[in-house]
């Protein structure tokens, strides 16, 4: 007989570890889903499909999902500039610059929030100068998306950041002595090799933003039809004691991210495959 000899682990065995992860993943995720899924299902189909596509849950999608893929676009340029300075550049107050980018971790969004308000108000620091040349942005969606940038940016900076760490700067001075330009070596050297970080980045500050709540209604303003989002929206329903109606809205907010970040996650798929792929080549 051949005996099999067991690796030994600080962790319970797969049995035991594999029940636990079941368990809390349905205790925390699969069970509270169902329980909005099998609210929003409770109520009747007509009334249903007319809460959901009322002029005002519409418009409230529109601003939620757009502002959202704006500012985790946004990020992506910008997050991607932050992470490449601080790692391949030394200047003075580098890890003050470092430490900030956390701070809308730690900040309370409603903190965040006001912060921006009083800057970008008509009366703050900035507003003040940019709404005499027509420029509003308190109380608009350009306001929104500012706020969703701002809560977002931290996810792409620290996704990218390692994934920059660790490709080795030989590669782009071997391009160039080969005579690649910086465009060149900048699309087929180091962005191949970035690209599922950034996409992770991307898909994280996506679904950041898609639920961010406490920062927006500050500076949105919480106009109807105009800088009304979403969540606020589902807020206004729970309010109203429409449990049902908030929880159809909810829904649609879970359909539609879910689609959104299942196709994220088909490219972050393809980036990995794409990328495995030219290494074995």
């Amino acid at each position: 007989m051949i005996s099999l000899r067991r690796e030994r682990s600080v962790i319970p065995g797969f049995g035991i570890t594999l029940g636990f992860t079941t368990f809390f993943l349905c205790a925390i995720v699969l069970l509270p889903l169902t329980a909005l899924v099998m609210k929003g299902a409770s109520m009747d189909f007509a009334r249903f499909i007319q809460v959901i596509t009322a002029p005002r849950a519409l418009a409230s999608y529109r601003l939620t999902f757009g502002a959202s893929l704006t500012a985790a676009t946004i990020n992506i340029v910008f997050g991607f500039i932050v992470a490449w300075v601080l790692v391949r550049y030394r200047f003075p107050g580098r890890r003050f610059v470092d430490a900030i980018i956390d701070m809308p971790f730690a900040l309370p969004t409603a903190v965040s929030g006001l912060a921006l308000t009083a800057v970008f108000a008509g009366n703050g620091w900035i507003g003040q100068y940019l709404e005499p040349l027509g420029i509003k942005v308190a109380y608009t969606p350009i306001g929104i998306t500012l706020a969703l940038t701002l809560i977002g940016m931290p996810f792409v900076v620290r996704t990218v950041q390692p994934a920059l760490q660790e490709l080795p700067k030989d590669v782009e001075e071997a391009a160039a002595t080969l005579g690649a330009r910086p465009v060149y070596i900048f699309f087929r050297v180091i962005l191949p090799a970035v690209l599922p970080a950034v996409l992770t980045g991307f898909t994280l500050a996506f679904a950041r933003a898609v639920g961010e709540y406490g920062s927006v209604t500050f500076i949105a303003g919480n106009i109807p039809l105009h800088t009304e989002i979403t969540p606020l929206l589902i807020i206004i329903r729970l309010e109203e004691y429409d449990y049902a109606a908030a929880a159809a809205l909810g829904c649609v907010m879970l359909a539609v991210s879910f689609l959104m970040l299942l196709t994220i996650n088909l490219l972050q798929h393809w980036g990995r495959r794409r990328l495995t792929g030219g290494a074995r080549a």
